[in-house]
């Protein structure tokens, strides 16, 4: 089965809650435990470059997962999602843009 990579982009108006939620992305994979274990392949996130064609995105994270099942388990029972989301909902213009696919060897 191939690994999912997810780009998840955002439109975060404060350039300090964006260097704060590079860190949080940042150490996602260590932060977020599934059955007490690292699941997360990679996680990071980086700020767009000052492009109109950004439309207004802010914030570019991706991250990879081993299944559908590892992404599902990410978006509704990570305790260190949760803590992004918790820290990010409240300061974005709109909701986020999430892409993902499998990831072609």
């Amino acid at each position: 089965m191939p690994k999912i990579i997810r780009l998840t982009l955002f439109k975060i108006p404060e350039e300090a809650m964006v260097k704060e939620a590079i860190k949080m992305y940042n150490t996602l994979a260590q932060d977020a435990k599934k059955d007490g274990k690292t699941y997360i392949q990679l996680a990071q996130a980086n700020p767009t470059h000052d492009d109109p064609r950004n439309q207004g995105y802010t914030l570019v994270a991706r991250c990879i997962f081993e299944s559908k099942e590892d992404m599902d388990y990410y978006d509704n029972q990570d305790e260190a999602h949760d803590k992004i989301k918790a820290q990010l909902k409240p300061k974005l213009n709109s909701p986020p843009l999430v892409i993902f696919s499998d990831i072609m060897h």
